[in-house]
């Protein structure tokens, strides 16, 4: 099954601090599993883009972390610039890109708006598919009458009450928070200083006054030049280049054309393989005749061999430690999976911050079990290469046994955590999503078997010991961790009679 991965592309009104925003990306990279891909500024927009992704739960405190960050930093009531805003976290939308719904990023933003007024005390606004009411579905609308018109109208109209937080605007204004497709930021500059031009072209091609559907258009002056500032929604259904000639033609009733354009932030590629094909007509392209793509799929095959095909292979290792390390890793996976399947649920609603701290573990525990994988196999050369030292070495002998000690700490860590597996696993059987608890019940029998898997490497290198002490401690962890495994076993099936009607 593929990671769970959501994109933010959370708008600051900051564009001509790099320190500031140095500041706000660390409060993302900060996060674990949050990864920062991409940074845009524009000193005459005095506004800035950053593209983030990473699991779920990364993100979601990311975007927390950001926002009280910038809060801190950014005063509205000194921020001037060309393009719209109400807040210093302007705009933080949520797009799944893998093996995640539109459902469950909409609750993730509404989590982060929740948690941003309560903590913060910044009034929250949600906004197209996080929308509580129909109004709000169109950010513009939102964000009517800007950061000066909303800090009068918010105490007075009731149409213009947050979501949540304070009734109240502070320096860092307000945050619109919400969920969407994936957004390409485009803008267009015209052969003309002439605003008014940019803004007709602007009516002429945007959705909302009769133009191309999944279209927003806004037209103003940047840096002396007329610009259209667009937001394409979906460049599937309206294609970029079908945009860039509508606008060409309407620019030439004004006597003008296109200067040149700039992309804000990423932009998916089949976006610009589409537009390239359009361009050039070349109607019997086919995307596997992209030599980069071709590349990355026949190497990257290469370059991704199956873990079983590993373990197949005429090589000691990996072997039987590494196996049993990846077991566990697929143990805790589950557990992560059965506690995404429960947060946020409104049945589970009592359960959620267990199964929050059940997910943070399961999932600290996870990256530890994946690195064992190669643990194992670091451990196991070692040894091989102690052997490996010339007999008349003199400290040969004290070589093969630091080694092999070592070749055995792995796998006991590797049992270890396997069995904290298994008690989490227990945790969520007995309150997580009671659809998934077969899943559970799963994770159990994998964690078991992975320590026990373990615990063979533990004593396979326990008999090349020659300190009994060290020998001792071995086998005394072990057998406590086998005889826990045991009771933790014996649990899960009276969970799944109890509650799933297994059994």
């Amino acid at each position: 099954m593929a990671k769970p991965l959501v994109e933010c592309v959370p708008n600051f009104s900051e564009g001509r601090r790099p320190e500031v925003l140095d500041k706000i990306k660390a409060s993302i990279s900060a996060v674990r599993g949050a990864y920062v891909l991409d940074i845009h500024s524009d000193a005459s927009h005095n506004r800035s883009v950053i593209t983030f992704v990473g699991d779920p739960q990364a993100v979601e405190e990311a975007a927390y972390r950001m926002i009280k960050t910038a809060a801190g930093l950014i005063d509205l009531e000194k921020h001037t610039g060309e393009h719209p805003r109400i807040g210093a976290t302007d705009v933080v939308p949520f797009v799944p890109i893998s093996d995640i719904s539109m459902e469950e990023c909409v609750e993730i933003a509404h989590r982060v708006g929740e948690r941003v007024g309560a903590e913060l005390n910044i009034p929250v606004y949600f906004y197209e598919r996080a929308a509580r009411v129909p109004e709000r579905v169109r950010l513009e609308v939102i964000r009517h009458g800007e950061y000066e018109g909303l800090k009068e109208e918010i105490k007075t109209n009731p149409a213009r009450r947050p979501d949540c937080g304070p009734a109240e605007l502070g320096t860092a204004g307000a945050t619109v928070i919400g969920a969407r497709e994936f957004l390409i930021a485009y803008n267009v500059n015209l052969t003309t200083d002439d605003e008014e031009i940019a803004s007709k072209i602007a009516r002429a091609i945007r959705h909302s006054s009769g133009g191309l559907r999944f279209v927003k258009a806004l037209g103003m002056t940047v840096d002396g030049r007329a610009q259209v500032s667009m937001n394409l929604t979906n460049f599937r259904k309206t294609p970029l280049a079908r945009v860039v000639e509508t606008i060409r033609r309407e620019a030439r009733r004004y006597g003008v054309g296109i200067h040149n354009s700039e992309l804000v932030g990423l932009i998916p590629q089949q976006a610009l393989v589409d537009a390239a094909v359009w361009y050039t007509q070349m109607d019997l392209f086919s995307p596997d005749q992209v030599l980069e793509r071709k590349l990355a799929a026949v190497i990257g095959d290469a370059n991704q061999a199956d873990f079983s095909d590993e373990l197949a292979a005429a090589t000691p290792a990996p072997g039987g430690g590494s196996a049993a390390a990846y077991a566990g890793a697929m143990a805790a996976g589950l557990v992560s999976m059965v506690a995404r399947l429960t947060i946020g649920k409104k049945a589970y609603q009592e359960q959620q911050k267990a199964l929050e701290k059940v997910l943070e573990e399961s999932e600290g525990l996870r990256d530890e079990l994946r690195d064992a994988v190669d643990r194992d196999a670091e451990a196991f050369n070692k040894v091989m290469a102690a052997y490996r030292r010339p007999k008349s070495d003199p400290n040969r002998s004290a070589a093969i046994q630091d080694a092999t000690q070592s070749a055995a700490q792995v796998p006991l860590e590797v049992a270890e955590r396997s069995l904290r597996v298994m008690e989490l696993a227990l945790e969520a059987a007995r309150s997580g999503n009671v659809n998934a608890i077969s899943d559970a019940g799963a994770a159990v029998n994998l964690a078991f078997a992975a320590l026990n898997s373990a615990a063979y490497n533990v004593r396979i290198n326990m008999s090349s010991l020659g300190d009994e002490k060290i020998v001792g401690k071995f086998q005394q962890a072990i057998e406590k961790l086998e005889a826990q495994a045991w009771e933790s076993l014996e649990a899960i099936k009276e969970i799944l009679k109890d509650r799933g009607g297994i059994y």
